[in-house]
Formats: structure tokens, C-alpha cells, sequence
């Protein structure tokens, strides 16, 4: 599915959809479904599972700078394994626990394959929410956290030997950047997670604030798993910036708010770029950033 597509559609019945949660009130909602097909490849545990669906959906919560307070989940297999059911469970609420929310229930199914759909909430922060708008040329474009892991994860899973699906399934489990979403509200012009990779989430940045960015290779924080993998500069690069579902945050921040910003954010934060006129584009090194990343189906 053309995600951007369908939400263009819908843009003139629901004009408030686009941004990583739904503000009512001072409440966040969120919700995401994941496939074994499209998002689990083999080798995935149901702890991992349990863990990166509902993570993926707090970091939703974290990407509108609020507080997570609690998720639910889905959990739908074409057979009744309880072993494998309490494993996705723990690992729901390992991840809830790491944020400082609470796993509090969900639904049971039947389905031809493995299939989650998870649901998050948090509370607004008093300076309001983050949206995807409001990026202004000359601000600085940051990011939270290291690039390319869940990429890195692909191709250790790949491999399929014990010790490489084991390292596949930990670079699986992020820990969403609650924490730093919370820092960042008021700080932040403008913040999304990076769920479709970092060149697709300066695209839709851009749009929804009406900017371009110029990104810095050099400054983009690429976390060493890629390292092991990546078959040179330009494939580092596609795996860090173009492969996606990293979960980390992209946000623009004013120059008078970047130190503090830093200071703030307890998973650190990077500046990688900078906030442009819309003329000038998405950029890398001064060459176009094609959009292209993570695309669901």
C-alpha cells in the first residue's frame, strides 16, 4: 500500500490525519498492524515480536512528544500456541516497562498468518504536542539514536545460523525514544518517527511543513551492526538512510533551542543537517535525497 497516497485521499474527510498519533484532547492515540509475511522475517521470536509491535506504536507516542501511559495488542496466528502467545506478551510488556508505560490487555483471532495490530496512548505534554508541521528554513534538522539497525537485523536474519539470528532478533527490540519525545516537545519545530527510513521521513517532513532539508552524510550516526554488513560506503548509506523502521525521531529545532535540546535528550541527539527554503529540495551533499524507504504491503 502507497501509505502517503491513501492518506491524500483521505486528507478532505479527515483533515487532521498524517501525523504519527491523533491528538483528542490531551490524550495521543496511535495504531499499528504487522504481518509474519512483511514485518517478522524467519527467525523472529514471539518475544521480539511482542516487543516490535507494540514498540513501534509507543514510538508513535514518542514522536508527538508525549508520555506513553499504555498500549493493547492484537494477536492473531493460524494455530492456538500458548508458549508462543505468553512470549509475545512478555515481550509487550518488557517494552511498555522500558518507557515507563503499562501492556494492559488486547484481542485474540484467527488469521492464515501471523498477524498484530497494536494500539498506544500517552499524555500531551504541556507545551502541546509535536507535529509534523511547523519546520522553518535555518532550523536544525536532528536525529535521535543510531541508523541502519533493523537493516543490519535483515541480512544477520538472512544468514539463518544460531548466533546471527540471535543478534537479529536483539537489534529487533528498540527501545522507543519516549524519553527524548518528551524532551523535545516545545524544543522541537517540528518531529516524526523515522518508522519508513530517514530519506522518506524528510520527504513527508517536508511536505506537511512546507521545507526542504539538506542533509550532512558524514553527520548521519550509523550504528555499527551496519558496519558488519554493509558492502561499502554507498550500501552503509541505502541501509542507514533508505531501509527504514529504525524508530528513531527526525525533528527540526531552532538554532536558539538546539543546545539545550542536546542537553535535554537523554538518548542524545544529533544534528544532521539543515531546515531549507521548499525550492531547494531534499538534499544530500547537495544531490537530490530520492524517497525511498520502507513501503508497507
Amino acid at each position: 500500500m502507497n501509505e502517503r497516497d491513501a492518506l491524500r485521499r483521505l486528507a478532505d474527510d479527515l483533515p487532521h490525519a498524517g501525523d504519527d498519533a491523533a491528538v483528542v484532547g490531551d490524550t495521543v492515540i496511535t495504531t499499528d498492524m504487522l504481518h509474519e509475511r512483511t514485518d517478522f522475517p524467519p527467525g523472529t521470536t514471539r518475544y521480539t515480536a511482542g516487543w516490535r509491535a507494540v514498540g513501534a506504536s509507543l514510538s508513535d507516542v514518542a514522536a508527538m512528544g508525549a508520555t506513553a501511559t499504555a498500549a493493547v495488542a492484537v494477536y492473531a496466528d493460524a494455530a492456538f500456541d500458548p508458549d508462543a502467545l505468553d512470549r509475545f506478551v512478555a515481550g509487550a510488556v518488557d517494552v511498555c516497562d522500558a518507557v515507563g508505560a503499562e501492556y494492559v490487555g488486547g484481542d485474540l483471532d484467527e488469521h492464515d498468518e501471523f498477524t498484530t495490530a497494536s494500539t498506544a496512548i500517552g499524555d500531551v505534554a504541556d507545551a502541546g504536542p509535536v507535529t509534523r508541521a511547523g519546520a522553518t528554513a535555518g532550523d536544525a534538522l536532528c536525529v535521535t539514536g543510531e541508523w541502519g539497525r533493523s537493516a543490519a537485523a535483515l541480512r544477520l536474519f538472512d544468514r539463518g545460523d544460531e548466533a546471527s539470528v540471535e543478534r537479529a532478533n536483539d537489534l529487533f527490540r528498540f527501545t522507543p525514544r519516549v524519553a527524548d519525545g518528551v524532551a523535545l516537545a516545545g524544543r522541537a519545530a517540528a518531529m516524526m518517527d523515522s518508522s519508513d527510513g530517514l530519506a522518506r521521513s524528510l520527504h513527508q517532513l517536508a511536505e506537511a511543513s512546507e521545507v526542504g532539508f539538506a542533509l550532512d552524510r558524514d553527520r548521519l550516526p550509523v550504528h555499527p551492526a551496519v558496519e558488519a554488513v554493509a558492502e561499502g560506503a554507498t550500501d552503509r548509506f541505502e541501509l542507514a538512510a533508505h531501509f527504514g523502521e529504525d524508530f528513531e525521531l527526525v525533528c527540526a529545532v531552532p538554532g536558539s533551542a538546539l543546545e539545550d535540546a542536546r542537553e535535554a535528550c537523554p538518548g542524545g541527539l544529533v544534528r544532521v543537517g539543515t531546515v531549507v527554503d521548499a525550492a531547494d529540495g531534499v538534499t544530500a551533499d547537495g544531490d537530490p535525497l530520492p524517497d525511498r524507504g520502507y513501503t508497507h504491503g
